[in-house]
């Protein structure tokens, strides 16, 4: 009987480790998943709710896992569905009108900005993109953007960009889960149409958000206002790109980002004040339920942080693991606990099954987790530590846990681990969670009155330490190690594995651990594609033993993300200056490992050069159209291209395309066309 009762205590646990699974599946898919699939796993339910009734108590929790599963993989595509957007289909220039609802910066440090309720010119509604994302590449000093401004700008548009390679980040997956069905840039001012309006109270928080943000970094001058601002609001547009990279470096940019431990400590920081305030009222202190009043006070806190952050995923995720928490206090449970973090992961992969796919959503929950599987031993060791070094002893092992759960995650979506994130967390978490967030509370409840400078003034030495602390440790040699992509299974089996492990008894611990070990094998072992070409043809890159040769230097952001997945450290113009490719700029010539030629055809006229390099078997890539077939070589232009994306020759030769990895998928869309008469 205990172990049927155990059984039925672990569904809950194991539960958003089957939506998950059925998530993941929906996304591995290839294509699109078309009726039969749909209709499968609507049996997959049908038949599991028959037998759970039937079926011995042992059985239900596999049962029980099945139908998650099945019904993560529904929820997942109907979520893909019902964000249905136009995206758009051809690359535009003219007038671009639309309301801010979004404002950041891009990786080029430029200030940038999101539009809804788009117009563009000759372009029918049903094709006109819900958001559009453009990039203010004209310095405007007397334009301040902010939420819910009517604006008109001129500007170039481009449908969301493919992968840079077979099976790499696709950026219109993202895209089409935040309704973008455009990027692009200005180079002309930003015209104001009409000012906010007052009845749209659905920017109402994000405006509050700006105008805070405006008077945290008017009071706090410099980077560390900026910080201080990113951590009370959630607006990072006034964090640098030198800030932002010195952060990486010492990984500490988690820092920078609203999530579980900013949440954390403004609910802690509220609950303990509040229970220390009413501990204070004498008798009636025995008499008042003090604990689930003070929960109840930071949970309010932790709902006005949320509004006045914004709902983006990270924020909404530290939100609802703090609401879960909370709520457990109030129901005299146990707020930490495995029970209560499957149960946010749950709620919030239902609400938005595509967070699956975040490093936000991955590095949370498996640092979340791994330091509640850490309480336990700590419990019978902690104690016996000294008393004055247990804050410092907790504080060391929490960081280690925390790193080692989120370093290979980390390392696969960043290709960069920080060598010594440990000792820059040593050193500004602490000051962070003692003086910077406090002061950070104490200055947003004093602000109505005006009395908020003294609390701010502290709270910008906090920030302006972390960012030395950032920069410090970010100029050690060797601070950043560079590693390659894992292949596209490692990941989800590591992560599978560590469900398993920490989750199953007995022999299943066992096999969790060696999916684990299966995972980081196969990453160690696996190779980089020997020649990569971009999707248009614009860049071509060949394996050499010193590194990925490029074949010239432009087309920067594609080269980055090939060098980043390589693990390579260079920038794109020293990987362009190494010697595999040799010939003017505008006909590079290598040869390929099979003894073949490779020529990159590029800039005006390449059509015309065809001809003259188009024989022997070469592998031409063109970076134009061609108006006719060629048959005296493989040719690669921008009419075949555009029908295979990406390419990429494995070592072994074989040759794989982004249409292969993916499949027809919603939002792959269709080629691309000219711009409407």
């Amino acid at each position: 009987m205990a172990a049927l009762a155990r059984a039925r205590a672990d569904l809950p646990l194991w539960a958003p480790v089957g939506l998950g699974v059925g998530i993941g599946l929906y996304f591995l898919w290839w294509g699109e998943p078309g009726a039969e699939a749909r209709l499968s796993a609507w049996a997959l339910i049908a038949i599991g709710v028959l037998l759970w009734w039937r079926a011995a108590e042992a059985a239900r929790l596999g049962l029980g896992v099945l139908l998650c599963l099945a019904f993560g993989f529904l929820l997942a595509q109907s979520r893909a569905q019902a964000l249905a957007a136009p995206v758009l289909s051809f690359r535009y220039y003219g007038p671009i009108e639309g309301r801010v609802v979004e404002i950041d910066r891009s990786g080029t440090d430029r200030l940038r900005i999101t539009l809804d309720e788009v117009v563009l010119s000759n372009t029918p509604p049903d094709r006109t993109p819900a958001r559009v994302r453009v990039s203010l590449h004209h310095v405007q000093p007397g334009f301040t953007p902010a939420p819910g401004l009517r604006v008109m700008l001129t500007g170039h548009l481009s449908p969301p960009p493919p992968p840079a390679e077979p099976g790499g980040y696709d950026f219109r997956r993202h895209a089409w889960f935040e309704q973008l069905g455009a990027v692009g840039y200005t180079r002309t001012p930003v015209m104001l149409v009409a000012p906010p309006a007052a009845e749209d109270w659905q920017l109402a928080g994000h405006r509050a958000r700006m105008r805070l943000s405006a008077s945290i970094q008017g009071q706090i001058p410099g980077q560390a206002g900026a910080v201080a601002s990113a951590l009370l609001t959630g607006d990072r547009a006034g964090i640098s790109q030198a800030t932002n990279e010195a952060m990486r470096a010492a990984n500490l940019s988690h820092i920078i980002s609203i999530s579980g431990l900013h949440m954390g400590m403004v609910a802690g920081f509220v609950f303990a004040a509040l229970r220390l305030g009413l501990a204070c009222a004498g008798s009636l202190a025995l008499l008042w339920p003090t604990k689930k009043i003070a929960a109840t006070g930071a949970l309010f806190a932790a709902t006005g942080y949320l509004w006045l952050a914004g709902p983006e995923i990270a924020t909404e995720r530290a939100y609802l693991m703090a609401a879960v928490m909370l709520a457990a206090v109030l129901f005299d449970r146990r707020a930490l606990s495995l029970r209560s973090v499957a149960m946010a992961a749950s709620v919030l992969l239902v609400l938005r099954p595509e967070s699956l796919l975040t490093p936000g959503f991955q590095m949370s929950f498996a640092a979340t987790v791994a330091l509640i599987v850490t309480f336990e031993p700590w419990g019978r060791v902690g104690p016996r530590i000294p008393a004055i070094l247990r804050p410092v002893a907790m504080l060391l092992l929490t960081s280690v846990v925390a790193g080692f759960a989120t370093a290979p995650i980390s390392a696969a979506h960043f290709n960069r681990m920080s060598a010594y994130g440990l000792i820059a967390n040593l050193l500004a978490v602490p000051v962070m969670g003692s003086i910077v967030m406090p002061a950070g509370v104490v200055a947003t409840l004093l602000a109505p009155l005006g009395l908020e400078g003294a609390a701010l003034w502290v709270m910008g030495w906090g920030t302006r330490w972390m960012i030395w602390v950032a920069e410090w440790v970010a100029g050690f040699d060797q601070a950043v190690v560079a590693v390659a992509t894992p292949p596209g299974w490692a990941m989800p089996l590591m992560g599978l594995g560590a469900c398993i492990a920490i989750l199953a008894r007995g022999l299943g611990r066992g096999v969790g651990m060696s999916l684990i070990a299966v995972a980081f094998v196969g990453w160690a072992l696996s190779e980089r594609p020997a020649l990569l070409i971009a999707p248009e043809g614009e860049l071509a890159g060949l394996m050499t033993p010193e590194g990925r040769a490029l074949s010239k230097s432009g087309a920067s952001f594609i080269a980055q993300n090939w060098l980043d997945a390589d693990g390579d450290t260079l920038t794109p113009e020293e990987a362009a200056a190494r010697a595999a490719f040799i010939g003017p700029k505008a006909a590079r010539e290598t040869e390929l490992p099979d003894g073949r030629r490779l020529v990159h055809l590029t800039g005006k006229g390449a059509e015309a050069r065809l001809a003259e390099h188009c024989h022997d078997g070469a592998l031409v890539i063109l970076a134009a159209r061609a108006q006719g077939l060629s048959s005296g070589c493989d040719l690669w232009d921008q009419n075949r291209l555009r029908e295979t994306g990406a390419l990429a020759i494995m070592p072994d030769g074989r040759l794989v395309t982004s249409y292969q990895s993916t499949g027809p998928r919603l939002w792959v869309g269709r080629p691309r066309e000219k711009l409407p008469q």
